[in-house]
């Protein structure tokens, strides 16, 4: 055996006995057995069998056996409150066309936040018509649809739609008047699913009737929705008066099932009620409307009448004015007081007239005479 074998042979022996050289096979030991624990978790044998679940126990002084352990001090957790199912996914689309105001934009910002089924959207072109929200509604996968149109910078019409098939409905919105405007006190958890109330009114006629339904589909938040929680704590109120709908929010408090508003509030003005989605035949039109065009046309006149009933009672004084001066001047007891003259004849002068004798003053003449008087 030569030199060379020797020192090989030591140097082996060497690096077998050091203890780092024990504790790196202990490492790959355990990086070889973790392998192959996830190679058998993720097998085909480990896929029918179900994960353990997490079991919280006791600890206590005594340590009886594992069953004895497992029976007595076990704390099982809680389940989900919501254990059902979503079937209804019913997604409303909430956005609006260019030209709204402030608190146009904080309503919808509102009804958002109320309503944790609904999504967003970019503005819509005017110059788009209204059958490409069903477009936008398919691409957003949203079956409901709540659009804000703005006419004239200061009117505001809401369309209410079932996408694609209908029926749908417009409204002019009235007295709006957003959550951070009003600053109630009432306030209610974010997510929650409201109650809807709704005026008897709404059973008797059959247009209210439609809109009834289409309302509970809109606002009604889905049950065992992912972003709502399972908590009924306010009321949405629908409520007929004027021939409008006036909507309000209401927290309920728990101590006494009393009511305090939280907001917003509007009213909506019924127009018409058409079969399809954005169009289509007419199955309702609201005779009671007037358009805000006419409206102010009216107020207008209205003011034009007043100003011009000021012209004419003025107009009417002057000439009463006038007729009293002219019986003053013609008054008939005037005559008793004139008394008969006698008539100078006219005298006419053909030579000019003398000319004037200018008197010299006596005050200065006596002055010279007196200084004079005095130098002599």
């Amino acid at each position: 055996m030569s030199w060379t074998s020797q020192l090989v042979a030591v140097l082996l022996c060497y690096a077998v006995c050091h203890p780092s050289f024990t504790k790196s096979r202990r490492r790959r030991r355990s990086c070889t057995s973790m392998a192959a624990f996830k190679r058998k978790r993720g097998g085909d044998g480990a896929s029918d069998k179900k994960g353990k679940k997490g079991k919280f126990v006791v600890d206590k002084g005594e340590t009886p056996p594992e069953t004895e352990q497992e029976t007595q001090n076990e704390v099982t957790v809680p389940p989900p409150v919501s254990m059902g199912k979503w079937t209804n996914k019913e997604r409303v689309l909430i956005f609006s066309s260019r030209g709204i105001n402030f608190r146009t934009r904080h309503l919808m910002g509102d009804l958002r936040t109320m309503m944790p089924h609904s999504k967003a959207d970019t503005k819509m072109d005017r110059k788009d018509k209204l059958f490409v929200v069903n477009e936008v509604c398919e691409i957003k996968n949203c079956n409901k649809c709540l659009f804000f149109e703005a006419k004239k910078k200061q009117d505001l019409y809401m369309w209410i739609s079932n996408c694609p098939h209908g029926p749908s409905a417009k409204f002019l919105v009235q007295n709006i008047h957003t959550l951070a405007e009003l600053k109630m006190t009432g306030n209610c958890l974010k997510g929650s699913r409201p109650l809807l109330s709704f005026d008897p009114k709404f059973d008797k006629e059959p247009q209210y009737a439609l809109l009834k339904e289409l309302f509970i589909q809109t606002f009604s938040t889905p049950h065992y929705h992912p972003k709502s929680q399972p908590f009924v704590d306010h009321v949405y109120t629908f409520s007929i008066a004027d021939n409008r709908i006036w909507f309000r929010n209401y927290q309920i408090i728990e101590e006494d099932a009393s009511l305090v508003e939280i907001g917003p509030r509007f009213v909506l003005n019924l127009i018409k009620i058409f079969q399809g989605s954005f169009g289509g035949p007419t199955l309702y039109e609201n005779p009671n409307f007037r358009s805000p065009n006419l409206h102010r046309r009216e107020i207008r006149l209205a003011a034009a009448a007043k100003v011009r009933e000021k012209q004419m009672v003025k107009e009417i004084q002057k000439i009463k004015r006038q007729d009293a001066k002219e019986e003053i001047d013609n008054d008939v007891t005037a005559d008793v007081f004139v008394t008969p003259d006698e008539r100078k004849p006219v005298h006419i002068q053909t030579e000019p007239p003398a000319p004037k004798v200018v008197k010299k003053n006596k005050h200065k003449a006596f002055k010279r005479e007196r200084m004079q008087r005095g130098r002599r």
